[in-house]
């Protein structure tokens, strides 16, 4: 059986519903605080193709200050640019999100994670 890992921010509202969502369901996954353990790049290029978005800037909160202050909105910044950002500030990653295997998906609204456990 494969492991369900949600990339998690106890901080976070949405987070915190997801994963409730997660063990209503009986689901008991490996919460993965993010900011406290940042992922690398090539995790985060693997969880893009899991994740299935059409732009690396989909699974970005873009309207963080840090995102505006880098001045990743440009039309020139590289997928390759956004993703070391993301390694720089993890804060930038948009939250939560829960793996599955080869599955993965943004818990906004929280059921929409529903469709992968």
């Amino acid at each position: 059986m494969t492991t369900i890992t949600i990339l998690h921010n106890p901080r976070c509202s949405k987070s915190r519903q997801t994963l409730a969502l997660l063990e209503e369901n009986g689901v008991k996954p490996d919460v993965v605080e993010y900011l406290k353990t940042p992922l690398a790049k090539h995790e985060l290029q693997d969880l893009f193709k899991k994740l299935n978005l059409e732009t690396v800037r989909d699974m970005m909160r873009i309207k963080e200050a840090e995102y505006r202050e880098a001045n990743l909105g440009d039309k020139d910044v590289t997928n390759d640019m956004l993703f070391e950002a993301m390694v720089e500030t993890p804060k930038l990653i948009e939250r939560p999100v829960v793996i599955n295997g080869s599955k993965a998906k943004i818990g906004r609204p929280p059921e929409a994670v529903l469709d992968i456990i």
